[in-house]
């Protein structure tokens, strides 16, 4: 089988504008083949406007964005079959014309290949939903719902999962699961991950690298233990003293320009309530 050498994505000076303002401004920013890479940041740091120009859902110049080596400008399909996505905000489950909240999910996997109805199955009990997979999916709760697509982009195992806030809602038991399947999907076909997340224990554990993006722009990239050691360094800790936590780091790089009564603040201290609630 041929390999593919092409970095997973590669942006080059990425910048949207909404209006006037700059939700990415000037990115320069690899993710390499097979790992996890994490985008961090406070809300309205620019990570999910990033992803959606990684996607193609928001149109960017020539040049800007590459996957796999595509031109996510001039050969938008050829980058959305490489992808599986999972949005920030679900689409409501009460919309009454999509087809998935009509029928329950089990007779769909029966009329599926082999192969893709035992995907869907490890797909669904890795999220905790083999018990409702006969139930209408218009009766799903919301957390439910949130588990639902995420198996639905793991089914295919794309060569680029890309997760905007995956897990929360979810509880602890429900959040490993999607990683440990996330894990297991990767050994097998060497899939890359990119995920936005305001649980920084899971940054921590599952990325290989994370960016951290603050006002559209990266301000802080490396492996969770550099970026930990670096903050250690810069405020003179002795080598005997516990190194940081990636939370630390965060609040070195985004909480320095953030004021305690700013909105943005606000926004991720409640983001971060809301994660640990769910949890």
């Amino acid at each position: 089988m041929t390999r593919h050498t092409a970095d997973a994505v590669a942006c080059t000076g990425l910048a949207y504008a909404f209006a006037d303002t700059n939700a990415v401004d000037g990115v320069d920013l690899t993710v390499r083949e097979g790992e996890v890479f994490g985008l961090l940041g406070p809300n309205g740091a620019g990570k999910t406007t990033a992803i959606r120009c990684m996607t193609t859902l928001l149109p960017v110049p020539a040049g800007m964005v590459r996957v796999f080596g595509h031109d996510a400008a001039d050969d938008r399909m050829a980058v959305r079959r490489l992808l599986g996505y999972v949005p920030q905000h679900r689409v409501s489950r009460r919309e009454p014309d999509r087809p998935r909240e009509r029928r329950p999910v089990r007779p769909r996997l029966r009329r599926a290949p082999p192969r893709a109805r035992r995907t869907g199955r490890q797909a669904l009990a890795a999220v905790g939903l083999t018990d409702a997979a006969d139930r209408l999916a218009g009766t799903y709760s919301g957390g439910m719902v949130r588990r639902l697509e995420l198996a639905q982009a793991l089914v295919s195992a794309p060569r680029l999962l890309i997760l905007d806030e995956p897990t929360i809602g979810l509880d602890p038991i429900a959040r490993t699961g999607v990683w440990e399947h996330i894990g297991a999907v990767r050994a097998a076909t060497g899939m890359t991950v990119l995920v936005t997340t305001h649980y920084m224990e899971e940054a921590d554990q599952y990325c290989d690298r994370v960016g951290l993006m603050h006002h559209g722009r990266i301000r802080a990239l490396g492996t969770p233990t550099e970026l930990r050691h670096g903050l250690s360094e810069r405020r003179g800790a002795p080598a005997t003293d516990p190194l940081p936590t990636l939370e630390d780091v965060f609040r070195d790089i985004a909480g320095s320009g953030l004021d305690e009564s700013s909105g943005d603040f606000r926004d991720v201290r409640s983001t971060r309530r809301t994660a640990r609630r769910a949890g």
